[in-house]
């Protein structure tokens, strides 16, 4: 199965932070899309060992080196599920 980034409200540059659309004066959840959807520019991009879900347990793959800033091929959001 491929995942994909929605077209949703939350990857749309009018959503505010108290999750109202500015274009439609509406609270809104990730169910919503429109087709004023404008996607961000940059999404959220803070990989590095202190985002892992590894980082400091015994699943990391360099525990001697981990450290934030650093980033390796086994980094995993810590909303993954393990």
């Amino acid at each position: 199965m491929a995942i994909r980034l929605g077209n949703s409200c939350e990857n749309c540059e009018n959503l505010m932070t108290n999750n109202t659309c500015k274009v439609h004066g509406v609270k809104v959840s990730s169910s919503y899309t429109c087709d004023s959807f404008e996607m961000k520019a940059v999404l959220k991009d803070d990989r590095n060992c202190v985002t892992c879900l590894r980082y400091e347990t015994n699943e990391c793959a360099n525990p001697q080196k981990a450290a934030p800033g650093m980033l390796c091929s086994q980094w995993a959001p810590q909303n993954a599920m393990a």
